[in-house]
């Protein structure tokens, strides 16, 4: 089981003086026979790199950060382009595409409906999402196989046709595996998940974004990206005791709050960074998409160089060496906005529930949840995800759970383990950690997402019953691992669940507090201490990749006009050149509006596929102001309520257009682009916010729609949700100029606001074909 990047095999063109390494077979015995089926067209180009860089630093006449010199490393013309942080808009070439399997269905049916022949840059598409947590990891992947055989069907052909390659289900979840593969100093990577910024704990930029990205880049048109701004995070001291690599990724979110990276990338430095192990880094980079940050990034150190060594890219770290100072910030670059944490004083910390970035030492979390009225006792603990599945995090959480087993004791909560990747599974089941974990009352789950995006199959409560979980997940928003609304998930370390697992409460605070073995006698656990690497080398456990073949125009791409997983892409319409008259609100949503709100996942992920199916989803999970309901709203020409869905289905029966009414940060967590195909699809054609997640508001105009944002925010105030809109100068659409809103009250009154957008060019041409995918055959139809 040996992907691309392992193979890179370098050879230094010293007289040419030409640095460009083609992957050829790596000069090891597991990579032959899997080489014979790869085709040598990647390559590692850090000439290429320098060369632009040198261009941009030369017309900025500065100092460049490490985020800086990747992304302008990577523009499509560096010469020419405008660069200014937070306003103008890059064009660049990202190295690679990854796709999750939830989100690589209609990343795929839209790269089909582009006629294009094959992919134009290496891509992979991963199966993660669709394994549902039940009893264990061996049934629980053999029956998501039976299940989902028609889906992975198509992935896996549809890959084989255009050139992509498949990780197969059980492989792993996507940003581990590109953290062992395919991530490195300096590349830049996207990939359909919002979690994909995990690759840059090896110093690669690493962005989350939805499919009709995706397409740009694998049918080779230039990426468009807002110009990042900077946020400096400067670690001092040093990592000790019960602190690790989460407790800075938790700290930061408690500062900056969900919201507070969005539009900016944050890269760590100074001496600390030293301390952290790379899946350290990964870990805190992965976390950066719960503050709304483009992506996160360390520079160039000596803890990566051993990670790419141990997984069988020596070579790759070796060059990496010679192009360090590329690697690395400049001395004397200016961030946008700086903070600074001394990792000699920070605590373990946990936060939650139900958001991410209302952050708690966790000395004080039992005391805070009684105040709240939080429930105290934890009912199950879970461990792993692609934020903490590192060999380093299982080694940690088994040396605690081996100090409860030598006092007699076992988990008091439900404990469940998810390996992050095949290799992670093989490795700590060869090494004893699997069955110390096993031991301590922990279940092993399959290498996939499973609880952490809601596939969890939960017996032990009722729907509705108030509870805690915690987790070394992500994300904790209302009902996402479980679909209870009454489950309070709290995110920490895999360390310090596994302790507050062992003790069953959340007034454990294992640097101080006292466990009763089974003699009766006390003891307090010790602070864990593990391998950051295993001693011996990763075991790669069964092979689980399928690599395109060299020619796959003859593969047949099947999906039945009558499955209810998978549905051809129609064309959205066009805009009509007029203005959007008397449009309908949808629904005037209260408070926070995740995508997880948006397109619930769950249950729902079997139609990922299917755009028509899984928008019977549409905005169940909003509340809706006017009676502080969820999937509950007005319809305006019957004024009887109902589900979202079907009162948007009924709007688009009878020719109405439709508005969606929002608050701050409209869109936050998941990249996936349903949030955005649906209201598309159902006939929506405005979204109005306070503000909005960076992601979602490209998808949304991606789509075709509108995401516009109050001018004045307390105009959110002005509309309610028996108001009709109207969206007028809309043939005078132009970027940097606002668009006039008409609010029609039912009493006949009118008021006129403003609404701005961050729309250039290009976008409006995407609005005007009716999408971006639309654009693209115009182009395409042009040329032709």
């Amino acid at each position: 089981r040996v992907p691309v990047l392992i193979h890179f095999f370098f050879q230094h063109a010293l007289n040419s003086g030409v640095r460009r390494y083609h992957v050829a077979p790596f000069l090891c015995q597991r990579a032959k026979v899997a080489m014979s089926h790869f085709e040598p067209n990647e390559y590692i180009n850090y000439e290429k790199l320098e060369k632009n860089i040198n261009i941009v630093r030369k017309r900025l006449d500065r100092p460049l950060t490490l985020s800086e010199k990747i992304v302008y490393g990577h523009l499509d013309d560096p010469a020419k382009q405008e660069i200014e942080r937070g306003k103008t808009y890059l064009r660049l070439r990202p190295d690679r595409v990854a796709m999750q399997d939830a989100t690589a269905q209609m990343a795929m049916l839209q790269f089909i409906s582009s006629g294009l022949p094959k992919v134009a840059v290496p891509s992979t598409i991963h199966c993660d999402h669709l394994i549902e947590a039940q009893s264990g990891g061996e049934k629980d992947l053999q029956r998501a196989k039976d299940i989902n055989q028609e889906v992975y069907n198509f992935l896996s052909t549809a890959g084989a046709k255009y050139g992509v390659g498949f990780w197969k289900p059980g492989s792993g979840i996507i940003h581990q595996i590109i953290l062992e593969n395919y991530s490195y100093p300096g590349v830049m990577l996207i990939g359909t998940d919002s979690h994909t910024p995990n690759g840059g704990g090896l110093g690669g930029i690493c962005i989350g974004v939805g499919g009709a990205d995706a397409v740009d880049v694998m049918a080779g048109i230039p990426w468009e990206l807002k110009c990042p701004k900077v946020i400096g995070v400067k670690l001092t001291g040093k990592l000790s005791g019960w602190t690790s690599p989460k407790d800075v990724i938790l700290k930061v979110a408690g500062i900056l709050t969900v919201k507070g990276g969005t539009g900016a990338i944050i890269e760590y430095h100074g001496p600390g960074v030293d301390s952290i192990s790379c899946t350290g880094m990964a870990t805190i980079c992965n976390m950066g998409a719960e503050i709304g940050a483009t992506t996160s990034i360390f520079p160039y150190n000596d803890r990566m160089k051993k990670y790419l060594g141990k997984t069988g890219r020596a070579d790759i770290a070796a060059l990496a060496d010679e192009f360090k100072q590329h690697l690395v910030p400049d001395s004397g670059c200016q961030y946008d906005q700086v903070i600074e944490i001394n990792l000699s004083e920070l605590k373990p910390h946990i936060n939650g529930p139900f958001t991410p970035d209302l952050a708690h030492p966790v000395s004080d979390i039992g005391a805070v949840a009684e105040k709240e009225g939080w429930p105290v006792d934890i009912r199950v603990g879970l461990i792993g995800s692609c934020t903490n599945s590192s060999y380093e995090d299982m080694g940690r959480s088994a040396a605690v759970a081996k100090q409860a087993l030598a006092h007699g004791l076992k988990c008091k909560s439900k404990f469940t383990i998810t390996p992050g990747s095949e290799q992670i599974r093989a490795t700590i089941e060869r090494d004893g950690y699997a069955k110390i974990l096993r031991e301590v009352g922990g279940l092993v789950l399959a290498n996939a997402c499973g609880p952490c995006i809601g596939q969890w199959d939960r017996k032990d409560i009722k729907k509705g019953e108030r509870n805690t979980i915690v987790t070394s997940y992500n994300r904790n928003f209302t009902g996402r691992n479980d679909a209870n609304p009454e489950t309070h998930a709290f995110v920490t370390s895999p360390e310090i669940v596994t302790a507050l697992s062992i003790a069953g409460t959340l007034k454990f605070n294992p640097e101080t507090d006292y466990l009763t073995g089974a003699d009766g006698k006390k003891f307090k656990l010790e602070a864990p201490d593990a391998d950051e690497l295993p001693k011996l080398e990763f075991d790669p456990g069964q092979d689980t990749y399928q690599y395109p073949p060299k020619d796959g125009s003859g593969q047949h791409v099947d999906v039945s006009p009558t499955s209810q997983r998978l549905q051809l892409l129609e064309p959205f319409d066009k805009w009509d050149g007029k203005d959007l008259e008397d449009m309908l609100i949808l629904i005037k949503v209260k408070g926070k509006c995740t995508t997880d709100h948006i397109s619930a996942a769950g249950p729902w992920l079997k139609f990922r596929g299917h755009l028509d199916n899984i928008s019977n989803n549409l905005l169940i999970g909003a509340i809706n102001i006017e009676n502080g309901k969820a999937n509950s709203v007005r319809n305006a020409l019957t004024q009887e309520f109902g589900p979202v869905p079907d009162t948007a289905r009924y709007y688009k029966k009878m020719g109405v257009k439709w508005a969606v009414i929002g608050d701050e940060n409209y869109g936050e967590g998941s990249s996936r682009e349903h949030a955005a195909l649906e209201p598309r699809h159902l006939g929506g054609r405005v979204i109005i916010t306070k503000s909005f997640a960076r992601i979602h508001e490209t998808n949304l105009k991606k789509q075709g729609l509108l995401p516009l944002t109050f001018a004045d925010p307390a105009d959110y105030n002005k509309i309610h949700p028996v108001d009709k809109l109207s969206i007028v100068g809309l043939k005078d659409f132009a970027p940097g100029k606002p668009l006039k809103c008409i609010i029609k009250h039912p009493n006949g009154s009118q008021e006129t606001i403003m609404l701005n957008h961050t729309f250039n060019e290009s976008q409006i041409e995407w609005f005007q074909a009716g999408s971006a995918l639309n654009r693209m055959k115009e182009l395409q139809q042009k040329s032709s």
